[in-house]
């Protein structure tokens, strides 16, 4: 080889903002030395719209319709994140009607959430057909989503105290309906996809991490249960209604890509699972708080148990004024930990609002994953660990 090629400068390559296998706007800048990955540098930032500033001069109510913006595939999470946190810091009891309505719509938001991971994962690594599929489950997800809230993506369902509207008339017999549909669906994706050898060629043994390094990375969600770690919020916090459902933390111990697709699949067929039971304890009762409705009542402002009311789509809850005090509150997001570190100033605004995206959290291990690995790992290491950019940037 010629000398004077020996010594040159390694060639960096930006990949995205705008790269479509980027999910988003991340940036990574990225150092190859033929086809192998020597460094890599992930940049955020473009999507940022000061989310937790917004929140400081808003109440919660005003704040709602903000937060489906964060992770805009999982909305669910993000209001039911939003609203658990003033619950918590100002003792607010929630009906249980209301709690299982909650949790029906956050394991079919799971689903729904984890069918959009799935398919462009796999068009990133050269499968297109489930990509086209997947849109199937999620649409009716979505219209059962729009029966309910009024909306398809952005939902500003919940509520302080309850959630804004109760499940309207053949509600819960049409997403019994869905369950009976979906699960089958889910086996046949797997049928379609996981023993297939291309795809097991593109992700067996790719994008390692071992149970050790997820826990020191502050891994959470899949990728963490996929190394071997049982940690769901939903056993370890008992928020909500869980602990009356018979369910089971999915867990692998590879820690691969393949691992972590594998309790992403396993969790869409136990939230369905979970839909199924809650649908069927569902109680009868309020669906919100009526205490809180209560003492806004006797302010003498609106009568809200008319007859001209009492059928006006969704009622907003009164403004709670948050006592001064401070709580980290979180759930367990489809991508991981979702929490909310909130501080009261007795005021109707938040005098902190610090949002805890697993996204954020999960890309740090990325250039140690990267490093050594080929071009084409990328896309593949990546979309395993599923971020939304979002939520990352805030």
């Amino acid at each position: 080889m010629n000398s004077r090629f020996k010594h040159t400068d390694p060639i960096v390559v930006s990949m995205g903002p705008h790269h479509p296998s980027m999910h988003g706007v991340l940036r990574l800048v990225v150092v190859p030395q033929g086809e192998n990955v020597i460094d890599c540098k992930p940049i955020l930032g473009y999507l940022h719209r000061g989310m937790e500033k917004i929140a400081e001069n808003r109440t919660i109510v005003q704040y709602l319709p903000y937060v489906t913006r964060w992770d805009y595939l999982a909305t669910m999470f993000t209001e039911a994140v939003t609203v658990n946190a003033p619950e918590k810091l100002a003792n607010i009891q929630i009906p249980e009607r209301a709690s299982y309505i909650r949790i029906i719509m956050l394991e079919l938001s799971r689903v729904a959430s984890h069918l959009l991971w799935l398919g462009p994962f796999l068009a990133d690594i050269g499968a297109q057909t489930p990509f086209f599929y997947i849109f199937r489950e999620r649409e009716m997800i979505y219209d059962l989503f729009e029966a309910a809230t009024g909306m398809r993506m952005m939902h500003n369902y919940f509520r302080i105290g309850g959630v804004a509207a109760d499940l309207p008339y053949g509600w819960v017999d049409k997403c019994l309906d869905f369950c009976q549909y979906c699960l089958p669906k889910i086996y046949e994706y797997e049928r379609l996809i996981t023993r297939n050898p291309i795809f097991l060629k593109r992700v067996k043994g790719v994008g390692f991490i071992s149970r050790q390094e997820a826990i020191n990375w502050g891994l959470s969600g899949p990728c963490l249960r996929a190394s071997g770690v049982q940690w769901d919020l939903r056993k370890i916090d008992h928020y909500e209604c869980y602990d009356k459902i018979d369910w089971q933390i999915k867990w692998q111990t590879e820690g691969d890509s393949l691992a972590r697709y594998l309790v992403r699949i396993d969790e869409m067929k136990e939230s369905i699972n979970i839909i199924q039971q809650a649908l069927k304890l569902l109680p009868g009762g309020p669906y919100e708080n009526l205490e809180g409705r209560r003492i806004a009542q006797e302010k003498g402002r609106m009568n809200w148990n008319s007859f001209n009311y009492q059928f006006v789509g969704k009622k907003s809850s009164p403004t709670v004024k948050l006592p001064r005090q401070e709580h980290y509150v979180r759930v367990e997001a489809p991508k991981g930990e979702l929490g909310v570190f909130l501080i009261g100033d007795d005021s109707v605004f938040p005098w902190r609002f610090k949002i805890r995206p697993p996204g954020f959290a999960n890309l740090q291990i990325l250039p140690q994953l990267l490093k050594g690995m080929k071009l084409a790992d990328i896309m593949t290491i990546l979309g395993s660990i599923d971020i939304i950019m979002g939520e990352v940037d805030r």
